[in-house]
């Protein structure tokens, strides 16, 4: 397991206020403008015809880049930045067996066949036979990573749909974020092509990658575990409430949309929400694992039993407060400290750790 964290005091920054400056175009993301912004479109269509971008563009992603359309700004502070974090070692598995393999082709086996009746050939190794070469198999992949950024974790109160029809005002929680695809993908390197022997690692970069997310809220008191919801009705009260005003995404919709290479340090980058109900009000250390940030993965052997672990990126929070008026409560990143050892190795064993941590990199 690889970890890595950053340790930061934790204070409150307000975002700077950029709706002022708005253009017409950021003005229509949300539905409640949309009055106001009525004129504005009769007057963009007896101009020239310029069209607008928002949340139209959320519904149809593949007709304009989303991350270029406008420029979404905060006070330092405010947005967490987590850079990528690829592993040489990830980009390999083994040497492994494929039992299954040598279960399923069992004329490979070189044991009383023919005129080889000590099972060994006649000129090469026994180690170059293909039932000896399935046993020293080393698997390799190509790696990348996204650079991850997310704004504090918070809870708002929405009228959500139920099955028959109605609705129903539940507590949601949400995190916004926000990507970035740097490049500098991982790629094993073959020295001699004749003689296939990887021992170096190059790097490689495309024009865009995709993502496809999923974040799960862990409770580490009571073990339980909240996979992240698609609230299509709470995706614009909470652009509004964030005053993000590049086009926001659920978690099924970012799937659609190209994150385009940069390494431009204030690139917009692709704004998704993350969304949560019927979390235990009573949670007080809890962690958020967010999947979908990189392909690496372990495996222990291969076949059905085998054990797959995906890397996630696994975001530790605490929240002081409890069940009573709960939007009053503020959601903190990283470990609580305390200068009592024995209550911080009580903490610690909370969320696994062996010294503070805000984040780490995971298998699981």
């Amino acid at each position: 397991m690889q970890s890595t964290g950053i340790k930061r005091p934790h204070h409150l920054c307000l975002p700077r206020l950029s709706f002022p400056r708005l253009v017409a175009s950021q003005r229509a993301h949300h539905p409640r403008m949309l009055a106001g912004s009525l004129g504005l479109f009769v007057a963009s269509v007896l101009l020239g015809g310029v069209p607008l971008s928002g949340h139209l563009s959320a519904q149809e992603p593949g007709k304009e880049d989303a991350s270029s359309q406008s420029q979404t700004q905060f006070a330092p502070g405010v947005v967490t930045v987590i850079p990528p974090a690829p592993d040489p070692k990830e980009t390999f598995d083994g040497p492994l067996t494929l039992q299954s393999m040598i279960d399923a082709h069992p004329e490979i086996s070189w044991e009383a066949t023919g005129d080889h009746t000590d099972g060994r050939p006649h000129f090469d190794p026994r180690s170059r036979t293909l039932q000896a070469m399935l046993k020293q198999v080393i698997l390799r992949r190509e790696i990348y990573c996204f650079e991850f950024s997310f704004k504090p974790l918070r809870q708002i109160y929405l009228d959500i749909p139920r099955p028959d029809g109605r609705m129903q005002r539940k507590l949601v929680q949400y995190m916004v974020y926000r990507v970035r695809y740097r490049g500098g993908d991982m790629r094993p390197a073959a020295d001699d092509m004749e003689k296939p022997i990887y021992r170096r690692i190059e790097s490689v970069s495309y024009n865009s990658r995709r993502l496809f997310p999923m974040f799960v809220l862990e409770d580490h008191e009571s073990k339980k575990q909240f996979t992240d919801q698609i609230l299509p009705t709470a995706v614009d009260r909470i652009a509004i409430r964030e005053q993000i005003t590049a086009p926001l995404y659920n978690n099924v919709e970012i799937s659609r949309v190209k994150v385009p290479r940069t390494k431009d340090e204030d690139a917009p980058g692709v704004w998704g929400v993350a969304t949560w109900v019927d979390v235990d009000p009573n949670i007080d250390f809890f962690s958020v694992n967010v999947f979908g940030l990189t392909n690496a993965f372990e495996q222990d052997g291969e076949g059905a039993d085998a054990p797959y672990r995906r890397k996630a990126l696994m975001l530790n929070f605490f929240r002081p407060g409890d069940s009573m008026d709960q939007l009053s409560d503020r959601v903190r990143f990283g470990v609580p400290a305390y200068e009592d050892e024995k209550d911080q190795s009580y903490i610690l064993e909370k969320y696994g750790l062996d010294k503070r941590l805000d984040y780490r990199w995971v298998f699981r």
